[in-house]
């Protein structure tokens, strides 16, 4: 077996991307303690490092995640309340890592995206499927309720109704469905998943990140805010941009009627 066999999460870096990848082929990357631990830590090691100006998410093998490792559900209820935490502790602490950083996380999906594995792609900032991936939450097949902010995410992408459904009834949506529901930005032939997500990043890459990072936050913060205080943000991240690099670059290229060349600073 290879190191990178034995790696439940991979980190790759390259330049201004980088990858998180579920490495659990076998067991369709399901979600055990030490994947989750894994997962962790690259969140950490992203938020770390300065260099970086996107992420992709994404799964080795047959699937992007096919859920949480349902043999560590087993057991006495007292063993198993004691167990799951060590899984669910970190995957959440992780995923709060990625909604915060100012860098675009984009989740690359393909095959089964099921319960954890759905939270997951949910939480992101874009989602780009596979024509071939199939989505359920899957919880409610398990008699359990979702975790991984799933709860959180689902009603905001699609309303509290159809998140009703989609949670209760664990139902499997094709990715041509999922995009209609707004559960993935774009679906695309699965030959070309990886191009497409490699085109999308770097796209992302080049663009003013600064200024991406805090249009993130002000969407993410949005919801909880009154129109007020929501402009009032608004007015503070456009003054944060006013001083950077990129937004005199912006503001000259247009005038020169000329592309942009962004740095993000």
């Amino acid at each position: 077996m290879s190191v990178t066999d034995e790696q439940p999460v991979l980190l790759k870096v390259d330049g201004p991307i980088t990858r998180i990848v579920f490495n659990r082929p076998k067991v369709l990357n399901a979600l055990n303690v030490a994947a989750a631990e894994a997962f962790l830590a690259a969140c950490k090691s992203v938020a770390a490092d300065s260099g970086n100006r996107v992420v992709i998410i994404a799964g080795e093998g047959r699937a992007f995640m096919a859920g949480g490792d349902v043999s560590t559900f087993q057991g006495p209820a007292e063993e198993v309340r004691k167990r799951v935490p060590t899984i669910m502790e970190p995957l959440h602490e992780g995923l709060e890592i990625l909604a915060g950083l100012p860098q675009p996380v984009i989740a690359s999906l393909h095959g089964p995206v099921a319960g954890a594995g759905m939270s997951i792609a949910l939480s992101t900032d874009l989602a780009i499927a596979a024509d071939t991936a199939i989505f359920t939450l899957a919880y409610s097949k398990l008699g359990t309720s979702p975790d991984g902010s799933s709860s959180w995410s689902l009603p905001r992408l699609v309303g509290l109704r159809k998140a009703m459904e989609i949670a209760l009834l664990s139902d499997v949506y094709d990715a041509p469905e999922a995009l209609r529901l707004g559960l993935v930005n774009r679906v695309v032939p699965a030959a070309d998943l990886a191009s497409e997500t490699e085109k999308l990043a770097r796209r992302l890459a080049d663009g003013p990140t600064f200024a991406l990072g805090k249009a993130k936050a002000l969407l993410r913060g949005s919801l909880d805010n009154s129109m007020h205080d929501q402009m009032e943000a608004e007015a503070v991240a456009f003054g944060a941009c006013i001083g950077t690099a990129d937004f005199a670059e912006g503001v000259g290229a247009f005038l020169a009627k000329r592309q942009p060349t962004f740095k993000g600073k």
